[in-house]
């Protein structure tokens, strides 16, 4: 075939970037980035004056957050905003409700927490609000440790009221403010009880039928709620239990806390509220005041996952589909299985623990997954409060728990089992850790079908982790031989890895990964990018995910001086990508027409069968573990004609992006009138080069015009000319 061609190289350059060790990526167990909260508590107002709803989330571990609505008055979204109660202590705010207490045109803040209610006047404005404590403002009243106040205007006499739910009792109480809206009264002995909702009530006002007056729904310890709505006047309530307008919400989960606010702006309330176990639900009400209709909303607050305590991770690929899944321990002492409908690059969850629904054990449980009896069927090992190890069987359907399969264990309390090949022989080994922080390992002298565990006293030396010890192994310095992360009651994690004859500290490894309580960490590589993550598991039942940046995709350097030369057919040649890469290099791609041809680790590749007169696109990619880096490329032109050999190559500038000094590489055939040209994003002309002889010819530019001057950063295009064609690339100056 005919062997003349003319080719026009291009590369295209990655942007090297720094990077920590670790990266916090919430969005993997959280995609709405509202932080699910033990017994959270919403409560809705514009805190920040720009028209729509913020609201605070209190809890039971810190003062309420401020959660800033950064969407619109009609498509809300929500982040986690500056700390606005940074100086009040959690002992006084469980939860925290809004309203102008003292007349004066901007929010202040009504607390209740251990020590009582609260009242906090708003000292700054209405957009940047800072509150101050003004002391015994509810002095006198019985409202006892943990109240639940809201405020609203009862009697419609232009002062605010306010209704308490009690905790430890239940009941309901109202208190008609006898003051002024400037400086209010609330009298004990002026209380009204409307009812008692169980031992816990959360009850906030609204208006929800639209009538004018002020309704009461409670929330409380139990399933549902309470609804009390007011048939009176506005100035004359008449509080009456409405069982069916809350009818059949809140009933898949405990200590509903409820606010009623319009989310989406169009006239009618909707429905928020926090539950024991942390995350928040939202119901749109899709029907009318009178007549509301709810209609679950999982996207606003949704996805966050969230076991309800004692969150104990493990990954495994459960369905085999190639990808790693999620199986959780829990406090109640059953197991969560999360799928990953996601890639095995970007992990997303899906609960479907019904498989695990057999599997129910004391509690504060944790699990081990992975085939034990080689049948292809990962078994699950479980440990819990109790201390001991339990065995349970896959079936095929189901696990069915066996004993005589694991040796007697006793742990002492908080039994943490973890299945690894220590030793690599191809068997499975067994590691615990308990709660007095003692770890110990169990050597498999059986095999992968029949497993023997006996006891290797003195394995793990005197490591003590901390209470409530929980491992997982992995190579994670890298170095061919395991490590393990464990963590302990306090959320830390500590690291120690294996250095030839025994285990060495190596916190500097783990530095900043930390929960509240309880950390359960699990070592993965779930964005399948050549290292080790971490995953969090902790005492509120969540998850935390930290990136290990040391194999990321932010710097996957791609070959370089990609060139084409005739040999039998046409010999690509190419340079090893420069260094610095995030992670480890795999091998080189090529590309015929943005079709995938073939793989090497080769610097070379033969391209054969190129019909004449057609024109080629080539792409050679470096791929990494993390992935595949941007192209270099070639397009290759062929001719008709064999009697003449035209070649003339504009290789390409390296480096680009440049702060000093940048290479333009190309060849010149022989007899040819060859220039090169810079110019700036104006058109015109900063450097020129003529005169060029045959061969190949490397020109520094040093990002000064043809007078010696230097110019400023930004974008040039240089210009190769010659008699039969005129070539272009754009190039980025830095400095």
């Amino acid at each position: 075939m005919n062997r003349w061609f003319t080719i026009v190289i291009m590369i295209a350059c990655g942007k090297i970037l720094l990077a920590q060790p670790w990266e916090a990526d919430n969005t993997v167990f959280n995609p709405s980035g509202i932080p699910s909260l033990t017994f959270s508590q919403p409560r809705f107002a514009d805190l920040d004056g720009d028209g729509d709803q913020d609201f605070l989330l209190g809890n039971t571990n810190t003062a309420p957050l401020f959660v800033k609505n950064t969407g619109s008055i009609n498509a809300p979204a929500f982040t986690i905003g500056q700390n606005l109660l940074a100086g009040i202590s959690s002992l006084a705010a469980e939860v925290g409700v809004c309203a102008d207490m003292d007349a004066d045109g901007d929010l202040d803040l009504v607390t209740g927490g251990y020590t009582g209610l609260h009242l906090y006047i708003n000292a700054g404005t209405t957009t940047e609000p800072i509150f101050n404590e003004l002391l015994g403002y509810f002095s006198g009243l019985s409202v006892g440790p943990n109240p639940i106040p809201d405020m609203a205007d009862v009697d419609n006499d232009g002062d605010m009221d306010m209704v308490v739910g009690l905790s430890e009792n239940g009941a309901v109480q109202l208190y008609i403010n006898t003051g002024t809206s400037a400086n209010g009264q609330f009298i004990q002995t002026a209380m009204q009880v409307l009812g008692d909702v169980g031992l816990y009530a959360y009850p906030v006002f609204c208006d929800l039928d639209g009538d004018g007056d002020q309704d009461i729904l409670v929330g409380r310890d139990g399933h549902g709620f309470v609804y009390y709505q007011n048939t009176g006047s506005p100035t004359v309530a008449n509080w009456e239990v409405n069982s069916t307008i809350f009818s059949g919400l809140g009933n898949a989960s405990y200590w509903n806390s409820p606010d009623l606010v319009d989310l989406n702006n169009d006239g009618l309330l909707d429905l928020v509220f926090g539950t024991v176990s942390g995350p928040l639900q939202y119901y749109v009400n899709i029907g009318t005041a009178l007549s509301p209709v709810w209609t679950a909303n999982n996207s606003l607050f949704g996805g966050v996952l969230d076991v309800g305590g004692a969150s104990s991770p493990v990954f495994y690929d459960f369905d085999g589909d190639g990808d790693l899944d999620m199986i959780s321990g829990s406090q109640m002492g059953d197991i969560k299985y999360f799928e990953n409908t996601g890639t095995i690059h970007a992990p997303a969850w899906l609960e479907n623990s019904s498989y695990f629904s057999s599997i129910d054990h004391s509690i504060y449980a944790a699990v081990a997954i992975s085939d034990v009896n080689g049948d292809n069927l990962p078994d699950a090992i479980i440990g819990d409060l109790s201390g001991n190890l339990y065995f349970h069987r896959n079936t095929g359907t189901g696990f069915v728990e066996e004993t005589g399969v694991l040796p007697p264990i006793s742990l002492g309390s908080w039994s943490v089992p973890r299945l690894w090949d220590m030793d690599g022989d191809g068997d499975l080994d067994l590691a615990t850790g308990n709660d007095a922080g003692v770890m110990r390992y169990y050597r498999n002298r059986g095999t992968l079908a029949i497993p023997n565990w006996v006891e290797t006293l003195g394995y793990f030396g005197g490591i003590d982790v901390g209470s409530d010890c929980v491992p997982s192994f992995g190579d994670i310095d890298n170095d061919g031989d395991w490590d393990f992360v464990a963590g302990n009651l306090s959320g830390s994690v500590a690291c120690y890895t294996w250095q030839g004859s025994g285990w060495v500290a190596s916190p500097t490894l783990v530095g900043g990964i930390s929960v509240n309580q309880n950390a359960a960490p699990a070592l993965v590589d779930l964005d399948a990018d050549g290292d080790l993550d971490i995953v969090l598991g902790a005492y509120d039942g969540t998850f935390s995910y930290f990136r290990n940046l040391m194999y990321s995709g932010s710097v996957l350097n791609p070959p370089i001086n990609l060139a084409a030369e005739i040999a039998q057919d046409l010999l690509l040649t190419w340079d090893e990508p420069i260094a610095g890469s995030t992670s480890p290099f795999e091998h080189y791609n090529v590309y015929l027409n943005e079709v995938l041809i073939g793989s090497t680790t080769d610097t070379l590749w033969n391209l054969t069968n190129l019909a004449p007169g057609t024109s080629y696109t080539v792409l050679v990619t470096a791929e990494y573990i993390a992935g595949e880096s941007i192209p270099a490329e070639l397009i290759i032109t062929t001719t008709a004609n064999e009697d003449e050999l035209q070649i003339t190559v504009l290789l390409h500038n390296w480096p680009n992006p440049f702060t000093q000094n940048t290479t333009i590489s190309f060849n010149a055939k022989s007899g040819e009138q060859v220039s090169l040209k810079i110019y700036n994003v104006k058109g015109q002309i900063i450097r020129s080069w003529k005169g060029f002889s045959s061969g190949s010819h490397d020109v520094i530019w040093d990002g000064r015009n043809d007078n010696g001057k230097l110019v400023s950063s930004g974008v040039y295009f240089y210009r190769l000319q010659t008699e039969g064609s005129v070539q272009m690339r754009k190039m980025l100056m830095m400095k």
